[in-house]
């Protein structure tokens, strides 16, 4: 089973390149046909455009090759890891917090993503709920219990079976 973000690193990078490989060439051709290449504003932007389009390319090639060593089978199914989803409770003050870890590509603070990398991310990998995890945070450091725990295998569904297994 593929994760989540490989494949949605696949859909934009298949994008990115048909614009590379299809609309691009038309648009330098078209450019090409206004004449002097040398004062031909529509051409610098769609080359410009093109060495922005062979980075990324090359960053999301890159980056799905690391992506592709981290198994769903290797998620472990009763730690936190990547795409964990936690509830925490502040020790000191009782506010209870949740949130889902993911990669630094998926990070939406507002809506409770925090990255694997991030301080609170690295405190919280492989442990379970009933831990407690201290963390430096910009308000200082902040001490939570591991209230809840629903991994990334408790969200999935489950694989379809073929007869005879």
């Amino acid at each position: 089973m593929e994760l989540p973000i490989v494949s949605r690193l696949k859909r934009e990078l298949a994008e990115l390149q048909y614009e590379l490989s299809h609309d691009l060439p038309k648009r330098l051709e078209e450019a090409r046909a206004h004449g002097d290449l040398r004062e031909n504003a529509e051409y610098d932007a769609a080359k410009n455009r093109q060495g922005i389009l062979r980075a990324r390319i090359g960053q999301m090639s890159e980056r799905l090759r690391e992506l592709s060593t981290y198994s769903f089978a290797r998620i472990p199914k009763d730690k936190i890891s990547y795409g964990s989803r936690v509830k925490l409770s502040d020790v000191d003050s009782g506010e209870e917090i949740e949130y889902q870890l993911v990669f630094p590509e998926e990070v939406d603070a507002a809506a409770g993503l925090v990255s694997i990398n991030a301080p609170i991310g690295q405190a919280l990998m492989n442990k379970t709920p009933g831990d407690e995890v201290t963390v430096q945070t910009p308000r200082g450091r902040k001490t939570y219990e591991i209230m809840d725990l629903s991994t990334l295998h408790d969200r999935m569904p489950e694989p379809e079976s073929t007869p005879g297994e």
